[in-house]
């Protein structure tokens, strides 16, 4: 499995990158996608709305199971990867480039100092 060193990760295995102008992509890790097995669907209702860190953003649909998505810090969700809509397994196949679930604008970034950098998810996962 991979983990890129620049991103930020959660205990519920959602990563966040940081991009430009207070902005980030987030998705689930590798071992979530591992975990899951064959992603079929994304549901992301939440396009618009700020939400506070730890909020549910959307679901994830595998073939034998339903998965919440945690929003690592409070964001107001800009775009959902319009990909996913006819490709959900790129979260699968990719889930650290194409496979990216949504784009936020972050609001209190403090927040990213209570999430983990990769060492410490390697630690929770093993």
């Amino acid at each position: 499995m991979h983990f890129p060193e620049e991103l930020y990760y959660t205990r519920e295995h959602e990563w966040l990158r940081l991009t430009e102008n207070g902005e980030a992509l987030v998705g689930i890790t590798d071992y979530a996608q591992s975990q899951l097995g064959d992603i079929v669907y994304v549901d992301i209702p939440t396009v618009g709305q700020k939400l506070e860190g730890g909020s549910v953003f959307g679901t994830v649909e595998a073939v034998k199971t339903v998965s919440d998505l945690y929003l690592p810090v409070s964001a107001t969700i800009l775009e959902k990867n319009p990909a996913l809509d006819k490709s959900p397994e790129k979260v699968n196949q990719d889930p650290y480039g194409e496979g990216w679930m949504i784009r936020i604008r972050i609001e209190k970034p403090e927040e990213l100092h209570q999430l983990l950098r990769k060492e410490a998810y390697l630690t929770l996962i093993t």
